[in-house]
């Protein structure tokens, strides 16, 4: 008979950092949470490329969280299981980190790599939508989060996106 101890039994259960690789490598689009000026919210999405733990969009000032995200306010992104694919839709697989913002010069040697990237990655329309002077490249680097992968599976990721530690199970009592 096995006699582990709940401890024991979390270790063992704890994913591994490349399950958050893995949800990266699948997903082509991040979900966007910024704040403007007066504090109000908004959500949006764009297209990515992850390079050396940096999420690149390009996105247009004609969209209200690309003046949010130059002007370097709080921002919140999150990858998550496509809908289709989930087996439980109250326990979808996902990434959500607070990001520092940072925006890349134009015809830099990074905006070059960097579109050559999204080109590779979502297609020619990469290479109108660069030329678009509306259009800037903006870096998102992970600060702190936390990777879900099912229930009573929740991890707090720290700014690699390495796995640190289970979530407790705290306020997940029932009645």
């Amino acid at each position: 008979m096995n006699h582990t101890t709940t401890e024991e039994a979390k270790k063992a259960a704890k994913p591994l950092t490349p399950k958050v690789k893995e949800l990266i490598e699948r997903s082509k689009s991040v979900i966007l949470g910024t704040l403007d000026a007066e504090g109000t919210p908004n959500s949006s999405y764009a297209p990515f490329v992850h390079i050396d733990n940096t999420f690149y969009i390009l996105v247009s000032f004609m969209a209200k969280h690309t003046q949010n995200l130059a002007d370097g306010r709080k921002t919140s992104v999150m990858l998550i299981e496509d809908e289709s694919a989930t087996k439980q839709i109250y326990a979808r697989e996902r990434l959500t980190f607070e990001a520092s913002t940072s925006q890349i010069e134009r015809n830099s040697e990074i905006w070059n790599e960097v579109v050559g990237k999204l080109k590779e990655a979502h297609g020619k329309v990469v290479d109108v939508i660069a030329e678009m002077q509306d259009f800037i490249l903006i870096g998102l680097h992970p600060v702190k989060g936390s990777y879900v992968n099912g229930f009573g599976s929740a991890y707090f990721v720290n700014e690699n996106l390495e796995i640190l530690e289970h979530r407790n199970d705290q306020n997940h009592q029932s009645k």
